[in-house]
């Protein structure tokens, strides 16, 4: 075989490579001889990051915010107007249930004493002269009644005149000095510090879930980080019609009395945990002009527009309450420039 001969062999060779391959990067052709197209990338396809929906266990948790308020609240007033003659605490003073806190003018309490002791003296004179036939027993009985009568009037302006503490607390409130004619104000108020309460408005939705007893978790602003623990102590009967809202009583444990009255937090209830979609809130879009939620799915290489309802924010994340499935493919970046339909390309595959 001659040189010539052997070149135009390597050629024909190298026409027939060429030729093999060109026809590999052609239309592939079916059986029956129709043509289909190469996967390829649309020149229009957005580029995109994606995550996978997935099912999780998320403890349903319902937070309300909520103002702490005392247990117990008393207002220290006499029955009848009178005279202060001395207050012996201060606004922030810490009483005792039975303390003695204010002093009224006790004039007539003297007086209505004297006039005891003189009826009780003619009562033991008329009983010596009962035992000698010199008096009749209806006379003794009559300064009787009186002695009675007279104990508790006694008895009700002692009462009035001491102004005790019904319970064991906190001073937060005095209206007068000493001196000054009490005429409607309490001279006084105090709260019970432990336990305190808290007064949440509950969705209507919760009213069958919400027990007596189920233990709350409370945060206080004044000191984040910090958790107290208390439980549903009432449950009001009815539904607000205009909120659609109950009323649920919360007891706080306040041992050490960190906590005080007026002090606004967040009360947790938790109702167990179920099984619901997670995503990654990057996913999660709102609507312009609407509050409506929606995510886009990856479905063959096109986008697809979900309307979505959201339940709580964990961390970094949404639990999502309809709209999803298990194993959806969500976009979490590059959404903004996708409308239903557009292809896409999935770069973090």
């Amino acid at each position: 075989m001659t040189m010539k001969t052997k070149n135009l062999n390597k050629l024909v060779l190298l026409l027939g490579l060429i030729i093999l391959f060109s026809c590999g990067k052609k239309d592939a052709e079916t059986a029956d001889g129709t043509k289909t197209e190469n996967p390829a990338t649309p020149k229009d396809a957005i580029k995109v990051n994606t995550a996978i929906a997935r099912l999780q266990a998320v403890e349903q948790n319902a937070i309300y915010t909520a103002n702490v308020q005392a247990d117990v609240i008393n207002k220290i007033t006499p029955a009848i107007p009178g005279r202060i003659e001395k207050i012996f605490v201060e606004i922030g003073d810490r009483v005792g249930r039975g303390q003695v806190l204010v002093q009224m003018e006790s004039s007539n309490l003297q007086q209505q004493r004297t006039q005891l002791a003189n009826l009780q003296r003619d009562y033991d004179r008329y009983n010596e002269l009962l035992k000698v036939g010199g008096i009749a027993q209806q006379q003794v009985d009559q300064i009787k009644t009186q002695i009675d009568m007279l104990t508790a009037v006694i008895i009700n302006i002692e009462d009035n005149t001491q102004l005790k503490s019904p319970i064991s607390g906190v001073v937060t409130a005095r209206n007068y000095d000493n001196g000054d004619v009490f005429t409607q104000l309490p001279i006084l108020t105090v709260q019970q510090l432990n336990p305190l309460k808290a007064i949440l408005n509950v969705s209507e939705s919760y009213f069958s879930k919400v027990k007596l007893g189920m233990p709350v978790k409370i945060n206080l602003e004044v000191y984040p980080g910090e958790e107290f623990t208390g439980k549903v102590s009432l449950i009001y009967p009815t539904i607000d019609a205009a909120t659609h809202t109950f009323g649920v009583e919360v007891t706080i444990n306040n041992p050490n009395l960190r906590v005080r009255p007026g002090m606004f937090g967040r009360v947790t209830l938790n109702f167990g945990a179920i099984e619901n979609i997670v995503v990654p809130d990057m996913a999660v879009q709102k609507q312009a002009g609407a509050n409506d939620k929606y995510v886009f799915i990856v479905k063959n290489g096109i986008a697809r527009y979900r309307k979505v309802e959201l339940g709580q924010r964990l961390g970094s994340d949404y639990e999502i309450l309809s709209g999803l499935q298990d194993d959806d493919v969500v976009v979490t970046a590059g959404q903004t420039r996708l409308i239903d339909g557009s292809p896409v390309v999935v770069l973090n595959q």
